[in-house]
C-alpha cells in the first residue's frame, strides 16, 4: 500500500483573500472572474489600494489547495513546491504543515514567495492577481522521487506551463509516475493557460 494517496506539484502561493464590490475590480483594472499573472510592482500597487480591507491569508496555489482538501478528507498527501526565505515563505510552510500536508519545501532560497490576491465579489466570483515570485523557478530539483513513487496518484497543476522549468518538472514527474505505475491527473487550471 502506498504511503501517500496523492503527490502534488505546483506553485506555492500565499492566498490573500479580500471581499470587494465589483466596482473595486474596475478601479484596479482587473478582469472579473479570471486569473491574471502580474509582476511584483503591479501586485504591490494593487495591495496598496487594498490596505484598508480585511485580508484572510492561507497557503494556496491550485495543487496545494487540492493537497489540503485531501488531508482534510482523511487522505495523506505530499506537495512539492518552492518558497523563499522570507516572512511569507515561513507562513506558507507553517500553514501547509498545520493542514497536515507533507512537503519537501524548506525556505532557504533568496527571493520572494509568490502571492495570489483573491478578490471575492458578493456573487461569490473569484478574481485573482498572481505574482509567482520564486515559484516561477520551480524545477525538477524540487521533485522528491521517493514520495512520488510511494503514491497512488500524481496531481499536476496546469499552471506549471507558465514556467519552462515548471513545465519540465511536470513532464519529468509524469514520466516517473508512468514508469512506476502511479496514476496521473492534471488540472486544466484556467482558460488563459496555453502550452
Amino acid at each position: 500500500m502506498a504511503k501517500y494517496n496523492v503527490y502534488g506539484i505546483g506553485n506555492a502561493l500565499v492566498d490573500m483573500e479580500f471581499q470587494v464590490e465589483p466596482e473595486m475590480l474596475q478601479k484596479l483594472k482587473i478582469d472579473k472572474g479570471v486569473m491574471t499573472l502580474m509582476d511584483e510592482a503591479h501586485q504591490t500597487e494593487i495591495m496598496e489600494q487594498l490596505q484598508n480591507f480585511a485580508c484572510k491569508k492561507s497557503s494556496g496555489g491550485s495543487a496545494a489547495n487540492t493537497m489540503v482538501a485531501i488531508s482534510q478528507l482523511g487522505g495523506k498527501s505530499f506537495y512539492s513546491c518552492k518558497v523563499a526565505n522570507d516572512e511569507t515563505g515561513t507562513f506558507y510552510l507553517q500553514d501547509l504543515k498545520d493542514c497536515g500536508v507533507d512537503t519537501n519545501v524548506h525556505n532557504g532560497d533568496v527571493g520572494i514567495t509568490g502571492k495570489c490576491i483573491v478578490l471575492v465579489t458578493p456573487d461569490a466570483d473569484r478574481t485573482m492577481g498572481t505574482f509567482l515570485g520564486i515559484s516561477s523557478s520551480l524545477s525538477e530539483q524540487e521533485l522528491v522521487t521517493e514520495a512520488l513513487i510511494d503514491s497512488e496518484y500524481l496531481y499536476l497543476e496546469g499552471y506549471l506551463v507558465t514556467s519552462p522549468t515548471g513545465k519540465a518538472a511536470g513532464i519529468k514527474a509524469r514520466e516517473l509516475a508512468q514508469s512506476k505505475g502511479v496514476k496521473t491527473s492534471l488540472s486544466l487550471s484556467d482558460a488563459n493557460m496555453t502550452v
